[in-house]
């Protein structure tokens, strides 16, 4: 499916960007908040390509609420460390913007498996 192959390149992009930010993160000093975002940030697309080889659609389903339930904690995770001054403005808005249109895919993506599940 295209949507799917769309939404597993963005949460990889988003990864990388995330690891990206962690690294500077932990250079400047070692700081425990950013390995929080490091989990949650990169778990959204490990779960994305676990639910790739998910063995029914409720499996697959449920992988995608847990990546959607990572995404949402790592939206959590930048507006704090954006209103404690680690993020850069610009920086903040680009991977908020990022992180919460891979929430509305992974809310789209499950309500349509839970569908089609139905049907």
């Amino acid at each position: 499916m295209a949507t799917e192959s769309i939404l597993r390149e963005k949460s990889f992009a988003f990864a990388v960007e995330i690891v990206r930010l962690c690294q500077v993160l932990t250079k400047e000093k070692e700081f425990v908040l950013s390995k929080q975002l490091l989990r949650s940030g990169t778990g959204i697309g490990a779960l994305i390509r676990e639910a790739k080889n998910a063995s029914s659609k409720k499996d697959f389903a449920h992988k995608l609420t847990i990546a959607l339930k990572e995404a949402d904690e790592t939206v959590y995770w930048l507006d704090l460390l954006f209103q404690t001054n680690y993020i850069e403005k610009d920086k903040y808005h680009k991977l908020h913007a990022d992180c919460v249109e891979l929430v509305k895919m992974l809310t789209a993506s499950i309500k349509t498996v839970k569908l089609v599940a139905e049907n």
